[in-house]
Parts: structure tokens; sequence; C-alpha cells
């Protein structure tokens, strides 16, 4: 009897943690992205820029973009050195685990180029991103970035 009620009793654990298992996977994968928002750009400009912030449950990393409204999409930095600002594309953005990563002017920002049409205040923008989990395994993100006025920058709403 207290075989059974052990064997029952193990079982019974087996069961929830297989229950419990797919919630942490699924916990360590949510990245959930706000205050994303696009410059509006003059009638002839060819580049634009989407800025946001990513949070990720779990170790990540930002690893693309990608946007109808541009021919080409990249995650880029910029940065200042000798008093000279410098920006370029960068393979990946480490999310750690819990904390937020601000995508913003002077730093980094996902890189719309050459755009297919002028980005003007109150229009979305839609981005695609994809994030690689610490397991390698990616994921997809569908992004609406408001399109602010070109002078306000991100005060401006």
């Amino acid at each position: 009897m207290q075989i059974q009620f052990a064997i029952r009793q193990l079982a019974g654990a087996a069961f929830l943690g297989a229950l419990l298992l797919p919630s942490a996977a699924l916990a360590q994968a949510k990245v959930e992205v706000t205050n994303a928002w696009a410059r509006a750009t003059a009638p002839a400009q060819k580049v634009g820029a989407v800025y946001m912030d990513v949070r990720s449950a779990g170790s990540a990393r930002l690893i693309a973009a990608a946007s109808p409204v541009a021919a080409k999409t990249e995650i880029h930095n910029m940065t200042m050195e000798n008093n000279v600002m410098k920006m370029q594309p960068v393979d990946a953005i480490s999310l750690p685990a819990g904390q937020s990563v601000k995508l913003a002017p002077g730093g980094y920002h996902v890189m719309l180029i050459d755009l297919k049409h002028e980005l003007k205040k109150g229009d979305t923008v839609p981005v695609t991103l994809t994030v690689e989990q610490s397991d390698k395994t990616r994921q997809t993100i569908e992004v609406k970035a408001e399109v602010r006025d070109m002078t306000g920058g991100h005060m401006a709403k």
C-alpha cells in the first residue's frame, strides 16, 4: 500500500513538473517592446530610424529587424569617437534577463534604409524584430512604431 502511494505521489509530481516546464520556457522567451516610435522624415529623405525599449524575461539577443517601409532594415549603433559621431551596423544587441534595453537617438536604433515613402507624423511604421533566446530558439515580434514630429524628437507626440 505504501509503495503504491509513493508511486502515485512521484507520478503526480512528474505530471506537475511536466505542466510547469512549458510555462517556465514561455516565461524565459517573453520579450516585451514598449515606447516604439520613429521620427518624421523630410519628403526627399531616404533614411529613417525607429527607437524603442526592449525587455526580455530571459537572456536573449536582438539579431534582426525588417520593415516594409524600407528597402533595407538594419540594427545600428551610434557612438562618439574623438568628437565625431559614427554610426555603424551591429550583428546583435544583447538583452540581459529582466533588464530594459533602450534603443534611442545617439545609441542603438533600427535603421530604415532607402525609404519607400516619407514618414509623416501620425503614421505607423510596422517593424518585425527577430530575437534569439539563449537556447538559440528564435521568435519574431511585430512592432508598430508611432511616427512623431521630426523637430520634437522623442519628447514629441
